[in-house]
């Protein structure tokens, strides 16, 4: 690489914009493990009845019908601060409310007052992804949605970091309401980042009519050459990661790792695994462009999935589980970076928010259905032969790639 290539990378590593877009990632990560895992200990240490404890995860609807109002954001702008920072701001202040409202609400004696108040925390969640994602797409230059989608997903990491293992830690020195209020205090360094970050051009208009913010982007997308392509290789690229993943967990209880084994290793290193995972991949794909990146780091994924088939004939063996997580940690983390880059890149910046609101929610089909038949192979075919199948299911993605990203093409 030559030196002027060098420090072009370099600048864009430390610009102002990666930073921006690093803290709204840590502010759209915060809210979401506070309707799930540190609710539900709230509630377990309450007394709260199990089948209500699991009813309570319908709160997070929103998460995954938030295209159904993301053409709301495109096509309005609020009277200050910009088409895109005016909704943030507001979603922000909403969400720092509603955080608060539900650490002063009561698992116990009101639960359905507790229940409207995670819905409400989950729908402006749900609603400052939308804009978040719309302004990182809009901020960036293309050839920088690589490292800051690497930057965005891990400042997400970090915001659930603090929430669920910082969160309950607290509570084991205070009440979950102060801890609801912290955490609603948390909040501020991410409204503090939208009204010092700028507001992006929009340099290909705005929807006039609520029926331009609606259709059109279905139209714009659908007129595209290979867009169903596209969507069946959103559908397919993850799919066989996500399979294994799914049932990791008793794959390493059946080999006979323990409890503490598997934290250590499988969360705790692998947590920074996929971190440096993710920074790794950001920086590749400023040199290798994002299309060249989804081939290579798709291969790695493949090869990942292929670990746990070794570590099936292996067995218990502490050195070799961390092997197999650490690389399949930095692959799938550099895998995640590229997908997430990708799905932005293909939006219309005129409908930024609604086609990307679309294409995220797509994106979460695999992970609930592919997920469901996973225990019933394992089961029937066992561990080698299961994650011999995932490995295999990495394929169809890979080879879909030769219809819109060849490696000779450009980005």
């Amino acid at each position: 690489m030559d030196t002027k290539k060098k420090k072009s990378i370099l600048k864009v590593i430390l610009s102002g914009r990666m930073l921006t877009t690093f803290l709204m990632g840590f502010a759209c990560g915060l809210p979401l493990l506070l309707t799930i895992t540190v609710l539900q200990a709230w509630m377990k240490e309450e007394g709260v009845d199990l089948t209500v404890i699991g009813l309570m995860s319908l709160v997070g609807i929103p998460y995954t019908v938030k295209f159904l109002w993301a053409p709301v954001l495109d096509r309005f702008t609020l009277p200050f601060l910009g088409r895109r920072r005016g909704w943030l701001l507001v979603a922000q202040a909403a969400l720092i409310l509603s955080i608060a409202y539900m650490g002063l609400s009561s698992p116990k004696n009101d639960p359905w007052m507790l229940a409207f108040a995670a819905f409400l925390v989950t729908f402006f969640s749900a609603s400052q992804d939308i804009v978040v994602d719309a302004y990182r797409r809009e901020d960036l230059a293309d050839e920088e949605l690589g490292f800051g989608s690497s930057l965005y997903i891990n400042g997400y990491r970090l915001g659930m970091l603090l929430a669920s293992g910082g969160g309950l830690i607290m509570a084991d020195h205070m009440s979950f309401s102060m801890v609801y209020l912290i955490m609603a205090g948390c909040m501020l360094p991410g409204v503090l980042t939208t009204l010092l970050a700028r507001e992006p051009a929009a340099a290909f208009g705005v929807p006039k009519t609520m029926k331009e913010a609606v259709i059109y982007p279905l139209i714009e997308y659908f007129s595209r050459k290979g867009a169903l392509w596209i969507l069946a290789f959103i559908l397919l690229y993850k799919i066989g990661d996500t399979m294994a993943s799914a049932m990791t967990t008793p794959f390493y209880l059946d080999l006979g790792f323990s409890k503490t084994e598997i934290g250590a290793v499988v969360k705790l290193f692998g947590f920074w695994a996929t971190i440096a995972g993710s920074l790794i991949g950001g920086v590749l794909m400023l040199r290798l462009g994002i299309k060249r990146s989804l081939w290579v780091f798709g291969f790695l994924q493949a090869i990942s999935t292929a670990g746990f088939v070794m570590l099936a004939r292996i067995g218990h063996s502490v050195p070799a589980l961390s092997a197999v997580i650490g690389f399949e940690n930095l692959s799938g983390g550099m895998g995640t970076a590229a997908y997430s880059a990708f799905m932005a890149s293909i939006t219309n910046k005129k409908f930024t928010a609604t086609q990307y609101a679309l294409l995220s929610s797509l994106m979460g089909i695999p992970r609930v259905l592919a997920s469901a038949p996973t225990g019933y192979l394992a089961k029937n075919t066992g561990w080698e032969s299961f994650f011999i199948l995932c490995t295999l299911l990495a394929a169809p993605g890979m080879l879909i790639l030769l219809k819109f990203a060849r490696w000779d093409a450009k980005n």
